[in-house]
């Protein structure tokens, strides 16, 4: 989908990197040895995004820091659609409605850092229906192309193991009363 809008593959990879978790941020070297590309061409790319405003840069040593600019206007459309262009929307489609008493969903592990290593960790809070949940992950996995862990935790378990930072990193992909 996005590749279709962007001409550069390059471009699209680090689009999808740094806006599935905005909050993520990387570096030349990181990313390129992430997508095994050359720092040149790679450094040219970010230099383009981050003149259209799209990303923000940050010095740290000899280090530069690049991130998804929140404050740009396009920002929430462009996030929505690296988080379609994940499957993330039909995951929780999914889920949602059919589990039981859902409190919570949350992206976990690679995909949490922006990450695309084709397995998504899913952890879900509150009593769900795991002859459901084993249902409705093997037909999304098939739909999105993409194999998904699961873990289910209740909401005392949950607060126990964030609270000692057991479960970082993590996005929060949907909440109830949200």
């Amino acid at each position: 989908m996005l590749d279709s809008l962007f001409t550069s593959k390059m471009r699209v990879q680090i689009l999808m990197r740094l806006f599935l978790n905005a909050s993520s941020h990387a570096y030349l070297r990181e990313l390129a040895n992430e997508f095994d590309a050359s720092p040149g061409h790679l450094r040219s790319e970010l230099q383009q995004l981050r003149a259209a405003g799209l990303l923000q840069s940050e010095k740290d040593g000899r280090e530069v820091h690049y991130r998804a600019n929140r404050t740009h206007p396009l920002f929430p459309e462009l996030q929505s659609m690296v988080r379609k262009a994940f499957g993330m929307d039909r995951i929780i489609e999914s889920i949602v409605s059919r589990l039981g008493q859902l409190e919570a969903a949350y992206l976990t592990g690679d995909y949490a850092k922006g990450r695309d290593t084709g397995v998504i960790d899913l952890l879900l809070v509150g009593e769900i229906d795991r002859h459901n949940l084993s249902d409705l992950v093997s037909k999304t996995e098939r739909y999105i192309g993409r194999k998904i862990r699961t873990l289910v935790l209740s909401s005392g378990e949950f607060d126990s193991m964030a609270d000692g930072g057991a479960l970082e990193p993590r996005l929060e992909l949907w909440r109830a009363g949200a």
